[in-house]
Order: C-alpha cells, then structure tokens, then sequence
C-alpha cells in the first residue's frame, strides 16, 4: 500500500521547479530583447527552434 507523501516534503521540490521553469521560460521566450540578460545571439540560437514550436515570434 501507497502512503501519501506530507504536503511539506513537496512544497520546496514543488517551488524549486516552478522556479526553475519559469527561468527556462524567460530564456525561451524574452531573451534578446529590452530586458537582455545575456549579450549577443548565443542564447537565441540555442532556444530558437523552440520559440517557434512554444508560438513565440522571434523574427
């Protein structure tokens, strides 16, 4: 038998991950623009195919 997990061990996985995935959503979706956190085209290139596949014009 399955014994449920209490809510306090998941909440930090839980926030750890939600952070995490909305870091990768901003790298994904608003780098190279005004609020830029890195210079140049690097970070574009690698997330440019999945700009495209999230709806995310990029050019």
């Amino acid at each position: 038998m399955l014994t449920p997990l209490p809510l306090g061990a998941i909440a930090p996985w839980a926030a750890f991950f939600g952070v995490l995935m909305l870091v990768l959503l901003y790298f994904v979706g608003a780098e190279q623009g005004a609020t830029a956190v890195v210079s140049g085209e690097g970070v574009h290139e690698w997330v440019h195919d999945a700009r495209h596949l999230l709806g995310f014009p990029c050019h």
